[in-house]
């Protein structure tokens, strides 16, 4: 009998500990999303729609920025400090611009995805497929807007030496200037020069 009533305190235990912290972990606080049901798409603030709209970044070429491949628009506003030649400054300025005007028209179609997604829950409630169509709809042109910036930092590459990638990556505080200090077991001159150290 008494393996029995240890058995079910062994089984109730548990289960009122977690409706104890099921509960507190719901407490009346306000939600984060709070104010956020005044936005005119719920998913964007206005500065993410003001910076879409002007084919601004958003973020969106990270897995570039921070792997060691620069955009054309940092690189452009860290000319003089990386040494941008005339021809590399004209070429890195075509790319942003086609990148800038490509990312303003994926981005009025990303804008209008996610507004019709937001205006079916405005109506009600979407049936399943109308759901499903919204979300791949949305999704694909988030996706397209991403390739346009992504694909930009492809294309400045290889315009760049080792070294001004390297100095961009030091100025933008991704990485400790080599120029700073030579290690051990280095030949100073060919440091310097192997890392564009003036």
């Amino acid at each position: 009998m008494e393996t029995k009533h240890v058995a079910m305190l062994m089984v109730l235990i548990p289960t009122a500990v977690f409706a104890q912290t099921h509960d507190e972990n719901h407490s009346t606080s306000p939600s984060a999303y709070a104010g956020e049901e005044t936005r005119l798409i719920k998913s964007l603030s206005e500065q993410d729609l003001e910076e879409i709209a002007r084919g601004g970044g958003w973020g969106l070429a990270r897995a570039a920025e921070l792997n060691g491949v620069p955009g054309p628009t940092h690189l452009l506003e860290l000319a003089e400090e990386i040494a941008l030649t005339e021809q590399q400054r004209d070429d890195i300025e075509a790319i942003r611009a086609q990148m800038q005007a490509d990312a303003i028209t994926a981005g009025e179609r990303f804008v209008a995805a996610e507004q019709a997604l937001d205006a079916a829950f405005q109506n009600g409630a979407p049936g399943a497929e109308a759901l499903e169509r919204l979300v791949t709809e949305a999704g694909q042109a988030r996706a397209a807007l991403r390739l346009v910036h992504l694909n930009a930092h492809l294309l400045t590459l290889p315009l760049l030496t080792d070294a001004q990638v390297s100095q961009y990556a030091v100025l933008r505080g991704y990485s400790d200037d080599p120029c700073a200090s030579v290690p051990d077991g280095h030949d100073p001159d060919m440091w310097r020069s192997h890392n564009g150290c003036n």
